[in-house]
């Protein structure tokens, strides 16, 4: 599962492409309708229009997609996880039409899980986003559609983006042609390629709700965020302001970089050893524990701005039964700080400390691996008290974020009724009006069927257009559009780093703090990143981070910078990053003050 040999070799395939510069080919009418997967992945550009695309005819209706097996290179190890198969594309019904010349999934934005499986069960749930149709001369009156698509876990926060194409003529369509070419960082699995040709079977669609449901997207579409290629922020700024950028992560471990400025989105090339990735504002990552920045502090926020800051001293053991009685003494507030006092896997030293003492370690992987809340709870009581307080030490620790879920679901339970929902609550109050409308996560699997809990350590699969206005809520400090979302002193409070622990202290024994400055400290599940301006002034910059080097930063002039990374499974004496230091900060100041 871990084996750096085999991401060598994805790494090696990489740089083959590259170097080979492979020439856009167009995938032929005779090839659709025939079936054919191919022997590899093909140019991206052949699943978006080029320039000489022609108009196509409106499209509408229902997909019927056939499990498939997908070809993968390199082999999966241990494609089999749980009893089902990551090298399986899942069966699935999608049911599309056309706002124009966009291709619209019905259930654009959602996980959408396998309803018509084959002799073994996929691994995946699909995630589709709105594409595209056109005509290309020569295709003897076929039109084509693409959509991008995207493979995603159910039981661990990953993402394979991918590409579908297909072609449709007097209400018949060919197969579809798939290929996965991207990834967010993998762990269960690996890095790796996809592709194949999925059989399909399309009936009419729904015409009674048609019409609504084109209204809707259009509306969906027209309220998008404003975002521009990043060329056009090059040409708005001093030649080379912007050099470095995105580092010091290292370009081949990068799948996605993008500014917010003045308002706007600029995105960069999601470069691929195939292409760019023709829909970068449709991509959607698996953001590891960038979810801890979005679940807690959104729902603790906007919880004690509906009924009090005091919520965020309730206590873990009042809302989660079962645990150890030293959860009766940790509050909400401690979770979401990774300062409970609880793990016993690491070392007893906290001054200095080390923060991700002990992460890893005992049973991590077994409560990493067990599908549902009772058996990941199990895990945590085989683990044992620290001897100190809760508040004080600030430990890495994904079931701490894991509990906290639970038990704000309790707590919403308790004032709403059993059908409230932790995760529904900030999809509906919080991200819908600021204009986050789809929020696919991770949830535990109950083995009685009902819905389970989201995870709050890593669970979100948002684009690139989410992350941005997430950010900006919290910058603009709980409020949008002149309503209070989030309690706005705690909201200050937090973006401030007021409260915010020393990671490498303990907050129970008197610190010099000659050197606060050059320190990292972690809040409500922000990092705050140390950085002296070129004015010399010390700055700790909220930052959303996750595994595989993703990051969202936040900094005081209203700028934010986003980096999507894979780089989980760095190969042994290899490093992910240059020596050159913050140069993503550097590239921001450069653009003006970093402070208002």
């Amino acid at each position: 599962m871990r084996n750096a040999g085999v991401l060598t070799l994805f790494l090696g395939l990489m740089a083959v492409a590259v170097a080979d510069g492979r020439s856009p080919t167009a995938l032929t009418v005779s090839e659709l309708l025939a079936g054919q997967s191919g022997s590899a992945p093909i140019a991206n550009s052949a699943f978006y229009p080029g320039e000489n695309a022609l108009p196509a005819p409106p499209f509408a209706g229902t997909l019927r997609l056939q499990a498939t097996a997908l070809k993968t290179n390199p082999t999966l190890l241990n494609p089999m996880q749980q009893g089902r198969d990551g090298r399986i594309f899942p069966g699935v019904s999608l049911e599309l039409f056309t706002v124009d010349d966009r291709l619209i999934p019905a259930r654009m934005g959602e996980m959408i899980a396998e309803s018509a499986p084959g002799p073994a069960h996929s691994y995946w749930h699909l995630i589709v986003q709105a594409g595209r149709v056109w005509r290309e001369p020569g295709d003897g009156g076929w039109s084509r559609a693409s959509l991008p698509v995207m493979l995603v876990a159910d039981q661990e926060n990953q993402a394979q983006q991918g590409l579908a194409t297909f072609i449709y003529r007097d209400g018949r369509v060919s197969g579809l042609r798939l290929q996965f070419v991207q990834q967010s960082a993998p762990w269960l699995l690996q890095h790796f390629f996809a592709w194949g040709f999925v059989p399909v079977l399309v009936t009419p669609p729904d015409r009674s709700t048609l019409a609504s449901r084109r209204e809707a997207a259009r509306a969906e579409l027209a309220d998008r965020f404003p975002a521009k290629p990043w060329s056009e922020l090059l040409q708005s700024v001093p030649r080379g302001a912007l050099d470095g950028f995105g580092g010091p992560l290292l370009p081949k471990w990068r799948v996605e970089t993008a500014l917010v400025r003045n308002g706007t989105l600029y995105y960069q090339d999601s470069l691929t050893p195939y292409g760019p990735y023709p829909y970068p504002l449709e991509m959607r990552f698996g953001v590891r524990s960038v979810s801890k920045s979005v679940t807690a502090p959104l729902a603790l926020l906007h919880l004690a701005q509906v009924y009090g800051p005091w919520v965020l001293n309730l206590k873990i053991g009042d809302y989660v039964p079962g645990l150890d009685p030293k959860w009766q003494r940790i509050r909400f507030l401690d979770a979401a700080d990774m300062a409970t006092g609880f793990g016993g896997t690491g070392s007893f030293q906290t001054h200095p400390n080390n923060i991700s003492d002990g992460y890893l370690e005992g049973n991590y992987d077994a409560w990493y691996s067990a599908p549902s809340v009772a058996e990941k709870i199990k895990c945590i009581n085989s683990t044992h008290p620290y001897p100190w307080d809760p508040g004080t030490v600030v430990r890495y620790r994904d079931q701490d974020f894991f509990l906290l879920g639970v038990a704000l679901d309790a707590f919403l339970k308790s004032k709403r009724g059993p059908d409230a929902d932790i995760w529904d609550m900030i999809g509906q109050e919080v991200l819908a009006p600021i204009g986050v409308r789809h929020t696919p996560a991770v949830r535990t699997q109950e083995p009685d069927g009902k819905r389970g809990v989201v995870l709050f350590n890593a669970s979100y699969y948002p684009t690139l257009e989410d992350l941005a206005r997430i950010a900006l809520l919290f910058q603009d400090l709980g409020a949008h559009q002149g309503r209070q979302i989030l309690n706005r002193e705690l909201t200050a409070d937090l973006l401030a780093g007021r409260g915010a622990l020393r990671k490498d202290g303990d907050a129970s024994i008197q610190h010099a703090t000659d050197d606060e400055a050059k320190v990292g400290l972690y809040a409500m599940g922000f990092h705050f990143v140390p950085y002296i301006t070129t004015e010399h002034r010390p700055l700790h910059l909220p930052t959303m981070q996750g595994a595989g080097e993703n990051e969202v930063m936040l900094y005081p002039n209203g700028v934010v910078s986003i980096i999507m990374g894979n780089a989980l499974r760095v190969p042994e004496g290899e490093s992910a990053k240059s020596d050159a230091g913050p140069e993503t900060i550097r590239a921001v100041e450069r653009l003006g003050s970093l402070t208002p």
